[in-house]
């Protein structure tokens, strides 16, 4: 398998990519992202009744095929998805809710959010080439809340990894923030930055851009923007949606998403052949991606504060790649698209362009007092609790069940509600009480380090803490 940039490559950097190369560089030379050159097609006859490791080794293994061998892989699979990490049996089990519509919870490993399906694999990955290479690397990566924690539980241990995760001061949650400043590891730095998300990510962007710091210190990327994240994220679309009776059956899925990364690796599920009726994006009040999907034009405003942080966003990055294959994989017509939005903040598409990724995807939106809304009634019909994120995706899912009356529609759960307290008290009246492996997390201390937004100063910081070889 080989990779390309959405942006097509500069002259020194238009050749495709090893699934290697573009692991350790995350995001492309040329600021796009990349993307594979084909999509395999699963046999997914092949796969019924397989155990969730037996599907991921068949989902992930054409992507890394010429760089990492398939006992490799496989080696890796059992390590991140056996039960010292997962604490389900399923790894991410299906929830029949009501009716058609089901939740498929993806909040059973370590930091108790869909983050780590992910990036528990990623760093096993990152280790694994780095140690074949006798090489190091620095991770730089923005958090809305959820990726910090996990991608340190994925890298804490791999002494070939500096690591250094960037989180909008004062805008996560209580219990998200303690995941990631009570891990006291030599390799591990968080960075409590002045401003939103955006600004989080788009210092991670810049630092990227700056070639002569990437260089210098070895820059990686643990964001979505890093391929090898959507990648293990397209297995549990196959397996839920293998459970639920494809491929002679259709399954539509909901995906409450910011970044559009999760959503995005339903997209290449579609594209690798599972049987995708509909795939609804489901925004918070902050809703850029609704707004385009109702009317072609992608339109940049403030971030507004939420009980769902995590999808408090403004600029989607891997939309890009989206946006990529919507425009038949015009790499000039797109980078014109991007450096403009950069400018202005804002681009539309032509009618017939809109119309493809109006048969692509559906999109709603819930606001803070309909999210509270659906955390209680479903609590109060079912007995089940959503936490924040997942009731903005429950929200538009029951719209498309309603739509959708004889098809199983499924509702990403991305986060454990007891993440969130606050707004399921609000709800529900009941406080959700974390697992028992993070029962100690708020008698922990903190280390974190509150920097400004400024590039220059977070670039000699990052210098001044890595372990140059």
């Amino acid at each position: 398998m080989k990779y390309i940039s959405t942006r097509g490559g500069s002259q020194n950097t238009q050749e495709p990519q090893t699934f290697t190369q573009v692991l350790l560089s995350g995001l492309a030379p040329d600021g796009g992202l990349y993307v594979p050159t084909e999509f395999p097609t699963l046999d997914l006859d092949a796969l019924r009744g397989k155990s969730y490791q037996d599907i991921a080794e068949a989902v992930m293994f054409p992507f890394v095929e010429g760089d990492i061998t398939r006992a490799d892989l496989r080696a890796m699979i059992d390590e991140t998805y056996g039960a010292q990490n997962f604490r389900h049996k399923d790894v991410v089990p299906l929830h029949h809710v009501q009716d058609n519509l089901y939740a498929l919870e993806l909040f059973h490993g370590p930091t108790i959010a869909f983050k780590d399906v992910a990036l528990q694999m990623l760093g096993r990955l990152f280790n694994h080439v780095l140690k074949d290479k006798g090489e190091r690397v620095t991770i730089v990566g923005a958090t809305s809340g959820d990726t910090g924690s996990a991608a340190i539980e994925g890298c804490k241990a791999c002494d070939l990894i500096d690591i250094f995760i960037l989180h909008p001061n004062g805008r996560v949650s209580d219990v998200q923030r303690k995941q990631m400043t009570t891990i006291d590891a030599p390799n591990v730095f968080n960075i409590a930055l002045e401003g939103t998300f955006d600004d989080c990510q788009d210092r991670v962007k810049d630092m990227f851009n700056d070639h002569e710091f990437r260089e210098t210190v070895k820059l990686s990327a643990i964001n979505s923007i890093n391929w090898a994240r959507i990648m293990a994220q397209i297995v549990y679309y196959v397996t839920s949606a293998l459970a639920l009776g494809a491929p002679e059956k259709e399954v539509s899925f909901v995906v409450p998403t910011g970044n559009f990364g999760n959503i995005f690796a339903a997209y290449c599920a579609r594209q690798m052949g599972v049987p995708i009726k509909t795939l609804g994006v489901a925004t918070n009040r902050n809703d850029i991606l609704t707004r385009f999907f109702e009317s072609g034009e992608m339109s940049q405003s403030g971030v507004e504060p939420s009980i769902s942080p995590s999808m408090d966003i403004q600029i989607s990055s891997n939309f890009e790649r989206y946006l990529y294959f919507l425009l038949d994989q015009d790499s000039e017509k797109l980078t014109g698209i991007m450096n403009g939005f950069k400018e202005s903040g804002n681009f539309a598409l032509p009618h017939d362009v809109h119309a493809k990724a109006r048969a692509d995807f559906t999109a709603s939106r819930a606001d803070d007092a309909r999210t509270l809304e659906v955390i209680k009634t479903v609590h109060a019909e079912t007995g089940y609790t959503l936490d924040p994120h997942t009731a903005v995706g429950y929200s538009g899912a029951l719209a498309v069940a309603a739509n959708e009356p004889n098809s199983a529609v499924v509702s990403l759960a991305c986060a454990h509600p007891a993440k969130f307290p606050d707004a399921v008290k609000r709800a529900t009246n009941i406080h959700p009480e974390l697992p028992a492996h993070l029962s100690d997390l708020f008698d922990k201390p903190e280390i974190l380090i509150e920097q400004p937004n400024d590039l220059g100063v977070l670039q000699e910081f990052v210098k001044d803490k890595i372990k140059l070889t």
